[in-house]
Order: structure tokens, then sequence, then C-alpha cells
């Protein structure tokens, strides 16, 4: 249920239309919460229907004309209620970490490689939310909004340095395996 989530806090942050919102989706909030535009789509038509959020009137109704959509109250208070309820972490489902378990039983042919292919995918994202950090988030922005959103950066920014630093160990352990078993 944390799709149509997502798209109200989107929402409530800026009145979008749906191109727009996919958009904003693919700089900011897909980042920890992917969804493709056809699912964003698809929810909008969800979350109107069920009176959360309303498309904004036009000034010349026209056909394949874009919809802008804003939230309503409804769609706030849905949102407050989610926001403030607990909800358990999920258990980490990671399909790197099977197949090195994997590889310990059948051989760890391509892993190593994948491992540093990983390694590189995260140092660049890692690269990307420090620019990011660095563009969105001077000194001296500190509002209660601009200090959750960095929370929220500083999080991702920790979970790629987690990567980095793990990786780097498995390609230590990697280079100190006996050739024969590095098959």
């Amino acid at each position: 249920m944390s799709l149509p989530h997502a798209i109200l806090t989107a929402l409530l942050e800026k009145p979008s239309s749906g191109l727009e919102l996919t958009r904003r989706f693919d700089r900011s909030i897909g980042y920890f919460w992917s969804a493709t535009h056809q699912q964003i789509y698809r929810e909008l038509g969800k979350l109107e229907a069920e009176g959360y959020i309303r498309a904004l009137p036009t000034e010349q109704p026209a056909r394949g004309q874009k919809k802008s959509y804003e939230v309503l109250p409804a769609g706030r208070a849905e949102l407050a209620r989610w926001s403030a309820a607990a909800q358990d972490p999920k258990p980490l489902r990671d399909v790197l970490l099977l197949r090195l378990r994997a590889a310990a039983v059948v051989g760890t042919a391509g892993i190593e490689t994948d491992l540093r292919r990983h390694l590189d995918l995260h140092q660049r994202q890692l690269a990307e939310y420090e620019e990011i950090e660095k563009r969105d988030f001077p000194v001296g922005k500190d509002s209660l909004q601009d200090r959750l959103r960095h929370l929220v950066l500083q999080a991702g920014i920790d979970l790629e340095t987690f990567w980095i630093q793990w990786l780097t160990r498995a390609l230590e352990e990697f280079a100190d395996l006996p050739a024969e078993e590095s098959r």
C-alpha cells in the first residue's frame, strides 16, 4: 500500500500532472521507492476514485490535455494516518547475497566479476547522492521539511557506503581464495 502514499506525498509537495509526477519520481522518490510510469498513472486513477486527489480544473477542456492533480483533505488525512502507523522493518532480500550463498556450494564462477560490477554501481550511486546533498542541502537549509528530506538522503548515502565497504571486503576475501576454490 506504499505506492499510493508515495504519490500523495509527492502531490502534497507540489501538485503535478501524471507526466510531471513520473519525472519527479525518477529524480527523487524513485531512489528509494520505485514505480513504473504505468503503475503511477494507474494509481492516480485509483486515488481519484477514492476521493483522495482530484484533477485541477483547466481553463479550456481539451481532449488529450494533461491533468494536474492535487491532494484533497481525505488524502492528506490518509497520508497522516499511514505515516503515523507503526510498521515492522522488512527482512532483507537481496539476490546477490543469495547467489553468493549458492556459490559456496556450486562454485564461484562469475561471482567475483559481478561483485566488481556491483561495487562500481554503488560507487556511482554514492557519488550521485553526494552531488544531490551538495546541491540541495547547503548549510543553513534547516527547516523541518528540509531536515527530514535530508535524513532520507543520508539513509541512501549510508546504505551505499555500507555496500561499498561490504563489497570491498568480499572482493578481498575472493583475492585470498585458493585457485581451486574459486572455480
